[in-house]
């Protein structure tokens, strides 16, 4: 991934001191530490697979603002400080007030330009300080309640916006802003509607998969494996995952199980296709976690639960369920 940084600028929003500064002026771009700082958390963020994707409501003002100043019609610092206020509006009125450095970027990702809303909330931590006491320089140790999040750590709260297509993709938290739960980039910055992560995707159609097995009486463990199985299948043939005929497949045997399948599913506000990411996919599907009443933890390959050779589950006369382990040729201790 190639990030070019065109334009950025950063805005303070102290909560703990009260002192909000919007910058007049823009970040220095020609700065090796600044492009550093930036273009790592811009790679890592636009790559996150917990993204979710988004689009402007009709009504949008977000949507006009931006518009315009792509179009050249607003310049990029007034852009920015409007980009600015509403997040301060919005997270003093929250529930939650966290002092954020706001960054606000213009910026070409691979072939792609987008606008960054990079929200990077402040951290706590110890830092050095030089005082002098008495006429004596003393070095001392100071709780900074400023610091900015790491090239190496990943940012809670951001936004970028396709400057060609204006798509949106996003991680936000949800706050209680004015007594309402809400999403305060999604609802309050951008106005606009989204869908579910790919992450969020694959947990979702695996955890409803295990919830209509176990409501028709049937193994929630076939199911779960029967799911991972068909979307490491598919991502080897196409690029999007098909929530509904997944379904279809992993209760091919049932049309009633299918019915509610594809019930909660919608329930879930699911889309028709999702795109999901390969690497995504089979590092979700490679393997299975299972954790007994008993305390015992075991994990092995997703494909390994249709292979009797490796692992077996056995229904006892009495009601519980036995684990063999077979053609082990040694054990490791982790």
């Amino acid at each position: 991934m190639i990030v070019t940084v065109n334009k950025a600028i950063l805005h303070i929003l102290d909560f703990n001191s009260g002192v909000t500064v919007f910058s007049e002026q823009e970040l220095d771009i020609e700065s090796k530490s600044v492009i550093a700082f930036l273009a790592k958390h811009i790679e890592k963020s636009y790559a996150a697979a917990n993204s979710k994707t988004g689009t402007f409501h009709p009504e949008s003002k977000f949507k006009q603002q931006v518009a315009d100043y792509l179009a050249g019609n607003q310049e990029f610092i007034g852009f920015s400080v409007y980009v600015a206020e509403l997040m301060y509006t919005a997270v003093a009125q929250s529930d939650v007030q966290v002092s954020t450095d706001l960054l606000i970027c213009d910026c070409s990702i691979d072939d792609t330009r987008a606008i960054a809303i990079l929200k990077c909330n402040n951290r706590v931590g110890y830092i050095h300080q030089v005082v002098q006491e008495n006429d004596k320089l003393k070095n001392d140790i100071i709780n900074h309640y400023a610091i900015l999040p790491g090239p190496t750590q990943k940012l809670d709260e951001y936004a970028f916006i396709d400057a060609e297509s204006l798509d949106i993709k996003f991680i936000d938290k949800k706050r209680e802003v004015n007594g309402q739960e809400t999403y305060i980039i999604a609802d309050n910055i951008l106005e606009c509607s989204f869908l579910p992560s790919q992450k969020e995707t694959i947990e979702l159609v695996n955890s409803i998969t295990r919830m209509v097995a176990e409501n028709h009486g049937q193994s929630t463990l076939e199911a779960a494996s029967k799911t991972k199985t068909y979307i490491a299948e598919n991502t080897e043939v196409s690029e999007y995952l098909d929530p509904v005929e997944l379904g279809k497949e992993v209760f091919s045997s049932s049309p009633i199980m299918q019915e509610e399948y594809v019930r909660e599913v919608k329930n879930a506000g699911l889309p028709e296709t999702v795109k999901i990411d390969k690497t995504l996919a089979m590092k979700a599907s490679k393997s299975h976690k299972i954790k007994t009443d008993t305390g015992i933890e075991i994990t092995f390959p997703a494909d390994y639960f249709q292979n009797n050779d490796f692992i077996e589950f056995i229904n006892n006369a009495d009601g519980t369920l036995s684990i063999e382990l077979k053609n082990i040729g040694s054990i490791t201790n982790k």
